[in-house]
């Protein structure tokens, strides 16, 4: 489940990873990347229903699901709303930081942390950014700072890998340790060298640690 702006487009790294041993999708939400764009940016509430009539369609029971960034935020909707709909997540990044529920800090961390991206993530994003235009991303980004992810976690009842990346300054270390706290199942894991975009640019790391997760080794015992 994509960030602001973006698309399914750079989960491609991880989901290519991924696929090698499960099924894997990597949904446009409407208003970004492919997907069609209606006349106003969809709210939290409205993502989760789109998100779960899509699964409905596709005769998807029930998934485990990777989100990152405000991709996390729609996973926890889901997860309150339809929550039979989800056997287990990670989240890559979650935000908003309930200590920086404000635009300007978010951009101040978005420019500390772009600079520790790839270089390569430059071109998808651009593209997808371009694709969204400018009023939709800004009008989602309220939604999201609107949005108390920490007084849904306690009822995400599935177990959740939270993922940091040790050089992620939007999503500072103190946020990601009371995300995993307030999580009923939550398991945090920092991924050194690692951004934000983990998805991206640490796409073996994460394919590694979701298989060990979620595809455990049998017991030789």
């Amino acid at each position: 489940m994509h960030g602001i702006g973006a698309s399914g487009r750079y989960f491609m790294p991880l989901a290519r990873r991924l696929a090698e041993r499960n099924r894997v999708y990597a949904p446009d939400f409407p208003g970004f990347g492919r997907s069609a764009k209606p006349r106003r940016a969809l709210t939290l509430q409205d993502l989760a229903g789109v998100l779960d009539e899509w699964m409905g369609h596709l005769s998807l029971g029930s998934a485990v699901m990777v989100g990152n960034s405000f991709g996390c935020q729609i996973v926890a909707e889901l997860a309150l709303r339809h929550p039979a709909r989800l056997e287990a997540a990670a989240f890559l990044g979650p935000t908003i930081d309930r200590r920086a529920r404000n635009a300007w800090s978010q951009a101040g961390r978005v420019v500390a942390t772009a600079v520790r991206e790839p270089a390569g993530l430059v071109r998808p994003l651009l593209a997808d950014y371009l694709q969204a235009g400018i009023v939709r991303p800004l009008q989602t980004l309220r939604y999201a700072l609107d949005d108390p992810l920490e007084a849904k976690l306690p009822h995400v009842d599935v177990p959740v890998l939270v993922v940091r990346g040790d050089g992620d300054a939007i999503v500072p270390q103190s946020w990601a340790e009371e995300v995993a706290r307030l999580l009923p199942l939550g398991e945090l894991v920092v991924v050194p060298g690692g951004a934000h975009v983990l998805n991206y640019d640490a796409a073996g790391a994460i394919a590694d640690l979701l298989e060990r997760a979620w595809n455990p080794a049998p017991d030789s015992g």
